[in-house]
């Protein structure tokens, strides 16, 4: 489906008259695949759970197999779509590259090509129009759930089917985009990454020192769910750390007056937290920096705050505990611990090779014109975003 450019002359996306264009129930738009498979009866070797759809992305880059699952599943077919019908406002809805299983909390939708393009129909569940409903026709409180008795009723307004292709054109055009500018965002991250781990282990004049005698970490508070509440401060909880940013996507508020009875937890633009409790996620450890949108929360337990009493500059420090060294460090150190936990005692323990000051902002001068290329490609990012939205929310 690759477009060289994206073109919008033919269209007046501003000025669409949509007066005349048919309504369809969504089981006239699509069939809902309700095939079973036994995970330990079967010859399918992909097996897609929600965790391996990313939010907002039509594409699933992530798969497990039988052996991660039990009990009955979906099977999907190349080119189905597997929507999240649990827990919609994540928007999962992915195109499947072959054939395989998904999980129950799935619904694996095919494209009626009568009433849709089937290459457009994936824009269509990503619309704002779509996802805004599947959010209000959800159940449950806990774990929102679509039911499709209930979302095959629901009636949809779509373009002309003589316009579909046009418009799924300009549509993937921007998706081929920004897959290009996401993978120029990962060869950075890359490159990055390489050039942090031989400027740390090749440090000329270096002294070895223990985290521990430079800097310690600081747990936080015992809040429990009954402090929560629906605005307030924000609660720094461990899963909103990941590695290298802070996500909101489960995001929680503490009442205002704790930012004064708690305030050395706090948390500060600059300060590196660090998850404490299986703090591994794949070959990543947990560990971010707060920016200026997420000072001002509050720390949770289990999350710590790295406070840095020698001399080591602070981000400095924060590559060290990016770094391939100390991952492979931490790993070693929890073996056998159950929940897997860092300690005090294996952050201080670990050793870094400290050159002076002048060095080390040398250094970090060498990583930051690496870095200094990730925002241009992040802004792509958000540019192309923001098309494929407008595109969207003008024709659906």
């Amino acid at each position: 489906m690759a477009v060289n450019k994206i073109d919008l002359s033919s269209f007046n996306l501003n000025n669409l008259d949509k007066s005349d264009w048919p309504t369809y129930r969504f089981d006239e738009i699509a069939q809902n695949i309700s095939e079973r498979v036994d995970p330990n009866n079967t010859d399918l070797e992909v097996y897609i759970g929600l965790e391996h759809i990313d939010s907002e992305s039509l594409h699933i880059k992530r798969f497990g197999t039988p052996d991660d699952v039990n009990g009955q599943k979906l099977k999907f077919y190349k080119g189905d779509i597997i929507f999240g019908r649990r827990r919609a406002y994540q928007r999962k809805a992915g195109i499947a590259t072959c054939d395989g299983f998904c999980s129950a909390h799935a619904l694996v939708l095919r494209a009626n090509p009568e009433i849709i393009d089937p290459s457009l129909f994936p824009f269509f569940l990503h619309s704002d129009l779509f996802m805004d409903r599947a959010i209000d026709i959800s159940v449950g409180s806990l774990s929102p759930t679509i039911n499709w008795g209930t979302l095959k009723h629901q009636q949809f307004r779509l373009p002309p089917r003589e316009l579909h292709e046009e418009l799924a054109n300009l549509l993937w055009s921007a998706t081929d985009q920004s897959e290009s500018n996401k993978n120029l965002k990962s060869t950075i991250e890359k490159a990055h990454k390489i050039q942090r781990e031989s400027l740390l282990q090749n440090v000329k004049d270096g002294v070895p020192v223990k985290l521990g005698d430079i800097s310690k970490l600081q747990g936080g508070g015992t809040f429990k769910s009954k402090d929560a509440t629906n605005e307030g401060v924000k609660w720094l909880k461990i899963a909103n750390v990941g590695f290298n940013e802070i996500k909101w996507e489960d995001e929680s508020f503490l009442p205002v007056n704790f930012k004064e009875t708690y305030e050395s937890l706090v948390l500060n633009e600059g300060d590196i937290v660090m998850a404490l409790t299986r703090p591994i996620l794949g070959d990543l450890l947990k560990v971010a920096r707060i920016t200026e949108k997420d000072e001002g929360a509050l720390l949770n337990q289990r999350v710590g705050r790295v406070i840095i009493s020698g001399a080591i500059e602070p981000s400095f420090l924060y590559e060290h505990l990016r770094s391939r060294s100390f991952l492979v460090a931490m790993k070693k150190a929890l073996q056998g611990t159950d929940p897997p936990n860092i300690s005090n005692k294996m952050y201080e323990n670990y050793i870094v090779q400290l050159p002076s000051n002048k060095a080390q902002k040398e250094i970090l001068i060498k990583l930051e014109l690496l870095n200094d290329l990730l925002p241009f490609a992040e802004s792509k990012i958000d540019s192309i975003k923001n098309v494929k939205s407008s595109i969207s929310n003008k024709v659906f």
